[in-house]
């Protein structure tokens, strides 16, 4: 195995570990679903690397808003 696809291996058993350990977001982002109670799904497609889109589930988030 030549050293660029060993470390690609390694690249994806990483990604995933992370994915598998609920490591996919920045500390700084989870706190900020934490502080809003955030309850939903969040979506990121990624293509070639890169992220093409993302979104959440806005009918759980605006429901848990229209109650307050």
């Amino acid at each position: 195995m030549s050293d660029d696809a060993a470390s690609e291996n390694v690249n994806f058993l990483e990604i995933r570990r992370r994915v598998k350990d609920s490591e996919l977001l920045s500390a700084s982002f989870e706190k900020l679903l934490w502080q809003v109670r955030f309850s939903g799904r969040l979506s990121v497609v990624v293509q070639n690397g890169r992220v093409l889109r993302s979104g959440y589930e806005e009918g759980l988030f605006r429901r848990r808003m229209s109650r307050e």
